[in-house]
């Protein structure tokens, strides 16, 4: 428990800051899932757009400090790597 003002400020504001925190690791997951299911359901096109719209968001959050600039690397390498790998399905209606 804070005993002096000061430590109580710093709790209040530890508090706020890991719920923005909290938020922001949320948002960049989603993100990521939203790249995988695309990846999931074949579709290469609407892969390489939700991963077009990922990238941004994963190198916000390492720059922000939120995760380490290695692992925004290694997510946006093996996304990128699944998607480069995936077979372009022509439909023959």
């Amino acid at each position: 428990m804070a005993n002096t003002a000061q430590a109580e400020k710093r709790a209040r504001q530890a508090k706020k800051r890991h719920q923005h925190n909290a938020s922001q690791r949320s948002m960049l997951r989603t993100y990521i899932k939203k790249v995988i299911k695309a990846i999931r359901t074949g579709d290469k096109d609407i892969a390489s757009q939700t991963y077009k719209e990922a990238v941004p968001v994963i190198d916000r959050m390492a720059n922000k400090g939120l995760i380490h600039k290695n692992k925004a690397a290694r997510h946006k390498s093996r996304l990128n790597t699944h998607i480069k790998n995936m077979v372009i399905v022509e439909n023959k209606a």
